[in-house]
C-alpha cells in the first residue's frame, strides 16, 4: 500500500504538495513517524529547487517567507556538528502553524497571512534522546507581504455640492481608500482616477481628480460650464417661505384671479423651486461619477483596484466677481455713485470691502445689500487701479463666501500739459560739423497715460536768438531731434537760444534750450624750443629729481580739451628710467624714476612729443614742432658692491656633516674691484665663511632641538676700501632629523598599598613631527614583570598598574621600552615603590614590629656598618693603649733619672 502511494506521488512531479498528501492519506492513513519519513520527497516535489540552498549551521538564524505560500512548505533545515542528535524541538510564536522534522526540517504546517503576524520568534533545541545537545538557537521568520488585499474606498457612495464657476483645480470634495497590505512596500501605494462622468456631452469632462489625495475638482470647462438648476433669487435678509415665493409670482405674472393652489403654473413653480431647495444627491443628482483606486501605483498587470460613486450637485453661485470695473478719472457728478454689485449665496451675509494694497485714501464702500459704491473722484496720475477685497460673512464673522477681488481700472482723460524735463536744456555741437549733423534731442514729457494721444508730444521752434540765424537748426515734430542745417563757427557765435514748443492735444508748454557750439581742435601744441641741450648728472642721484622742465602751448579754446597739453617720451627710454609729470597747462617736469647706473647705461637721448587728449580735425597732424629732444650723461660714482639675490635663505637638514658648504653668495663691485666677504652674528659658531669666494660652511654641528632658526649677517666689502660694503641677513632654517629618543620625565613612583592606584608614565623627545609623539609603550620583557600592566593612554602618557598587591613593601625596577613615531626607542628603567602609606599618601616604614622586614640587601648593608664600626673602634682602643703604655714608659724613666 505504501509503494503504491510512492508511485502515485513520482507520477505527478508537478502537483502541489497539498494535494500530495491528500493523496497519500487516500492510500494509507499515515502516522506521525511515516509523515516525518516522507517530508524530504514531499518537500522536493514542492518546491522543485535543490534543498541543499536551504540547509545551514544550527545558530540564530533570520529567514523570510512570504505569505500564502502551499503548505506544506521547507523553510530551512539545521544541522549540527554534535553527534547523536536524534531530535530537534520548537517552541515559541507560531508553533503550530510552523514544524521542525526530527532531522533539523523548519517547515510550514499552515500558510502565513501578513495581515495577522508579520513576524515569528521561535526557540530551537537539539536533543539526543531526552538530553539537549546544544544551547538553543532563536529563529526569527519575516512574513512578506504579497499583494493579496485589494483596495477599498471608505464609502460606496460620495455625495458633494459644488457651486457655479467653483475655481480650476480647487477640491471641492475628496474620495479615501485603504489598502491592508504592507505600507512599507508598493503595495500600498494608491492611485486614482475618474473612470467615467454621466452625463459626458461632447465628452468633455467637467471633473478631474488628484491621482495621490483623491480630491476632486472642475477642469477649467467645469469652471466655465457648470450650471445650476435655475430657481428663484433671493434678495437680503428676504426668507424662502410659501409667502415670498408668492409674492414674486404676482410680481411676475400680474391680475392672477386663480387660486395659487389651483393655478398650475404657481403649483410647477413651487414644485421646481422646493426640489432645488431639497435636492437630494442620492436620488437626483446632476452628475454621477465613478471613480476607481489601484495599487502598485496602477503600474502593475497584477495591480488590484476598487471602486467607489460620486454624486454631485451643482448649486447656484450668486457669488461672482462683476470687474474689472472701469471708471474714468476726474469724473463730474454726485457721489456717492454706484459702480458695481456682489451678492453671496448666504441672504443673510454681512458685506464688507478693503483695499488689498496700503494707501492714504480708500474712496470706496459697500452697502448692506452688496452695491459697491465711489464716495469721490479718480486721479489716475496717483493712481492707475484699485485692488478691491469684498468679503461676505455671518454675524458670527465667518466668511460664507471666500473673499474675492475686484479690479478697479481708472481711464486716462487728458487733464496734463506737457512738461519740460529741466528748467534750461543744454547741448553741444562741434564747430565745422557737416549739415544735418545732430546736436541732440529735447526731453519733455505728459504725466498722462503713455501710449494715448493724450500723452503724444508734438515739438516746434518757436524763437531764436540771435534772430540772423533763423535758418540754423530744425526740430523734429514728433521725436524733439534737433539738427544744425549749416556749418557752425565758435569765432561766429558760441551760443544759440532756442524757444521750443512742446504740445498735446489740448495744452501746450515752452522749453528753453541752450545749443553750445565748441571749440575743434584744429591748433597744434607748440615747444618753446625744440632741442633742451646736454646735461649731467650723477649715478647715485635720488629718484623723483627733476632733470629739466619743459613748456608748450595751445591756441584752441581754453575751456576745452583741445588746448590740454599731454607729455610723452616717444625715443630714449626703453627701460622706462624717466617720466614727465604735468597738470595739462603746458608745463612739464622730466624726472627720474628708476635709479640711473653708469655701467648700464652713460648716455641717454630722450625725445618728448606734446598731444592732446581731443583728436585732430580731420587733414591735420602733429609734426616737427610738437617734439623736443635733450641729452644726458651719467657720472660714476664709486658704488658699494651688490649682491645678486634680494633675499638669502637656506634650508638644510641638522645633520649636515661638519666642513659641508651651506650656501654660496653671490655678489659683485658695479666697477669690477675686487670684493671680500665675512660673517657678523653667528652667536652659535656654527659657520664659517670664504672672504674670497663668499661659501658659507659649518665648522660645528647644528642642533635643531637648541636653535630651529637664526639670522647671521652677510658682508659683501671692497678689499681696497672696506668702507664701501653692502650687509644682508642670511635666514637658515634647520630641518629635523631622528636624533633624539623619547625620554621619561619621571623615572621613579610609589603606589600605597591600600590603594593600588594606576601611576601615570609619561615621556618627552626633542625632535618634532614624525620623529617625536605618538610613542608606543611597552616592557622590554613582559616576562620579567608578570604582575604589572602597562596600558596606552595619550599620543605621550601611559597607565601602569600593579595587577596583584604583593606581599610585601619593596621597591620594583622595571624596564620599559619609549619608540617615538619612526619606531626608534630605547630601555630605560622606572622605579615603583609599593609600600604602606600615610593619611596624606606617603610611603613610610615601620620603626619595630611586623611592619619592618628588611630586605636582603638592606640587612647585608647594615651588617657590614656594624662590622665597619667595631673595626674602627678596635683600632681606637689599641691606639690609645700604645700612647698609654708610652706614657708610663716615660714617668718611669723619668723617676729612673730623678732617682739617680
Amino acid at each position: 500500500m505504501l509503494t503504491f502511494n510512492l508511485v502515485a506521488l513520482n507520477s505527478s512531479p508537478h502537483s502541489s504538495l497539498s494535494d500530495s498528501l491528500e493523496l497519500s492519506s487516500k492510500a494509507v492513513k499515515m502516522t506521525p513517524m511515516v509523515h516525518l519519513l516522507l517530508l524530504p520527497l514531499l518537500f522536493s516535489l514542492a518546491c522543485g529547487k535543490d534543498l541543499e540552498e536551504k540547509k545551514g549551521p544550527f545558530q540564530n538564524t533570520i529567514l523570510e517567507v512570504p505569505e500564502g505560500t502551499p503548505v506544506p512548505y521547507p523553510i530551512y533545515q539545521f544541522q549540527t556538528t554534535r553527534a547523536g542528535v536524534t531530535d530537534f524541538r520548537l517552541s515559541g510564536e507560531g508553533k503550530d502553524d510552523i514544524r521542525i522534522s526530527r532531522d533539523g526540517w523548519l517547515y510550514l504546517e499552515k500558510p502565513l497571512d501578513w495581515s495577522k503576524e508579520n513576524h515569528y520568534v521561535l526557540k530551537v533545541e537539539a536533543f539526543s534522546g531526552d538530553k539537549q545537545v546544544n544551547d538553543p538557537i532563536f529563529v526569527t521568520i519575516n512574513v512578506l507581504d504579497i499583494n493579496n488585499n485589494a483596495p477599498y474606498f471608505n464609502q460606496s457612495v460620495y455625495t458633494a455640492a459644488v457651486r457655479e464657476r467653483n475655481p480650476i483645480g480647487v477640491p471641492f470634495t475628496r474620495v479615501f481608500a485603504t489598502d491592508r497590505d504592507d505600507p512599507q512596500t508598493s503595495n500600498t501605494d494608491l492611485v486614482y482616477s475618474l473612470v467615467s462622468q454621466i452625463p459626458n456631452n461632447h465628452n468633455i469632462p467637467m471633473f478631474q481628480i488628484n491621482p495621490k489625495t483623491g480630491e476632486i475638482s472642475t477642469t477649467a470647462e467645469g469652471e466655465r460650464n457648470l450650471k445650476a438648476r435655475e430657481g428663484i433669487h433671493y434678495g437680503q435678509g428676504e426668507d424662502r417661505s410659501i409667502d415670498t415665493l408668492k409674492a414674486k409670482f404676482d410680481e411676475y405674472c400680474t391680475a392672477q384671479r386663480v387660486p395659487y393652489e389651483e393655478n398650475p403654473f404657481f403649483t410647477c413653480m413651487e414644485k421646481a423651486e422646493m426640489r432645488r431647495q431639497n435636492v437630494d444627491p442620492l436620488e437626483d443628482p446632476d452628475y454621477f461619477l465613478v471613480v476607481r483606486v489601484q495599487d502598485q501605483g496602477g503600474k502593475s498587470d497584477t495591480a488590484l483596484s476598487g471602486n467607489t460613486r460620486v454624486h454631485i450637485v451643482v448649486q447656484q453661485n450668486l457669488w461672482f466677481n462683476p470687474g474689472p470695473i472701469s471708471i474714468v478719472e476726474n469724473l463730474m457728478g454726485a457721489y456717492p455713485r454706484s459702480i458695481g454689485k456682489v451678492q453671496s449665496n448666504d441672504p443673510n451675509a454681512i458685506y464688507s470691502l478693503v483695499q488689498k494694497e496700503r494707501g492714504l485714501k480708500f474712496p470706496f464702500e459697500i452697502s448692506e445689500s452688496g452695491i459697491i459704491y465711489l464716495t469721490e473722484q479718480l486721479d489716475r496720475e496717483e493712481k492707475a487701479m484699485y485692488t478691491l477685497v469684498a468679503f461676505a460673512k455671518d454675524k458670527y464673522g465667518n466668511e460664507v463666501d471666500p473673499p474675492m477681488e475686484i479690479h478697479v481700472l481708472v481711464l486716462d482723460v487728458n487733464d496734463n500739459e506737457p512738461m519740460c524735463e529741466k528748467e534750461e536744456s543744454i547741448l553741444e555741437i562741434q564747430e565745422d560739423e557737416p549739415a544735418g549733423s545732430l546736436v541732440g534731442q529735447l526731453q519733455a514729457f505728459d504725466k498722462d497715460q503713455e501710449g494715448t494721444l493724450n500723452s503724444q508730444l508734438t515739438y516746434k521752434i518757436v524763437s531764436l536768438s540771435p534772430e540772423a540765424a533763423s535758418n540754423t537748426f530744425s526740430i523734429d515734430e514728433s521725436s524733439g531731434r534737433i539738427q544744425a542745417l549749416r556749418l557752425l563757427r565758435r569765432n561766429e557765435q558760441k551760443f544759440y537760444h532756442l524757444t521750443v514748443e512742446v504740445s498735446d492735444t489740448d495744452f501746450s508748454t515752452n522749453c528753453k534750450l541752450v545749443i553750445k557750439v565748441i571749440d575743434v581742435n584744429n591748433q597744434l601744441p607748440l615747444f618753446e624750443k625744440s632741442d633742451y641741450g646736454e646735461h649731467t648728472l650723477a649715478e647715485d642721484t635720488p629718484v623723483g629729481h627733476t632733470v629739466l622742465t619743459i613748456r608748450a602751448t595751445d591756441e584752441d579754446d581754453a575751456d576745452s580739451g583741445s588746448s590740454i597739453i599731454e607729455f610723452h617720451i616717444s625715443a630714449g627710454n626703453d627701460d622706462e628710467g624717466f617720466a614727465v609729470e604735468t597738470d595739462g597747462k603746458g608745463v612739464g617736469h622730466v624726472v627720474i624714476a628708476k635709479p640711473l647706473d653708469f655701467e648700464s647705461a652713460k648716455t641717454f637721448h630722450i625725445q618728448i612729443d606734446a598731444r592732446n587728449p581731443e583728436p585732430l580735425m580731420k587733414g591735420l597732424e602733429y609734426g616737427t614742432e610738437s617734439t623736443a629732444t635733450f641729452s644726458l650723461s651719467v657720472t660714476d660714482v664709486d658704488e658699494a658692491p651688490e649682491f645678486s639675490l634680494d633675499i638669502l635663505d637656506v634650508t638644510v637638514l641638522e645633520n649636515i656633516t661638519k666642513g659641508s658648504v651651506l650656501f654660496t653668495v653671490e655678489a659683485k663691485d658695479p666697477e669690477g674691484k675686487e670684493i671680500g666677504f665675512k660673517l657678523d652674528g653667528d652667536s652659535e659658531g656654527w659657520l664659517e665663511i670664504d672672504a674670497a669666494s663668499g661659501e658659507i660652511k659649518t665648522k660645528e654641528k647644528l642642533d635643531r632641538e637648541k636653535l630651529e632658526n637664526f639670522e647671521v649677517s652677510v658682508i659683501v666689502f671692497e678689499k681696497q676700501n672696506p668702507e664701501k660694503f653692502s650687509e644682508q641677513s642670511l635666514h637658515v632654517r634647520l630641518l629635523d632629523v631622528n636624533d633624539n629618543f623619547p625620554t621619561l620625565t619621571e623615572k621613579e613612583a610609589f603606589i600605597c598599598t591600600k590603594d593600588l592606584k594606576p601611576v601615570i608614565v609619561k615621556a618627552e623627545d626633542g625632535d618634532s613631527a614624525p620623529f617625536s609623539q605618538p610613542f608606543v609603550f611597552s616592557f622590554a620583557d613582559s616576562k620579567k614583570s608578570p604582575n604589572w600592566e602597562l596600558r596606552q593612554i595619550d599620543e605621550t602618557t601611559a597607565e601602569l598598574r600593579l595587577k596583584k598587591k604583593p606581599t610585601q613593601d619593596r621597591t620594583f625596577p622595571l624596564s620599559i621600552n619609549i619608540k617615538d613615531n619612526a619606531g626608534m626607542g630605547v630601555n630605560q628603567l622606572f622605579q615603583v615603590r609599593v609600600c604602606n602609606c600615610t593619611q596624606l599618601g606617603y610611603c613610610f616604614m615601620a620603626p619595630e614590629g611586623e611592619g619592618f622586614k628588611p630586605t636582603l640587601g638592606v640587612t647585608i648593608a647594615i651588617l657590614a656598618c656594624i662590622l665597619a664600626f667595631c673595626v674602627i673602634v678596635f683600632i681606637v682602643v689599641i691606639k690609645r693603649s700604645d700612647k698609654q703604655k708610652k706614657k708610663n714608659a716615660l714617668d718611669e724613666e723619668g723617676e729612673r733619672s730623678a732617682m739617680m
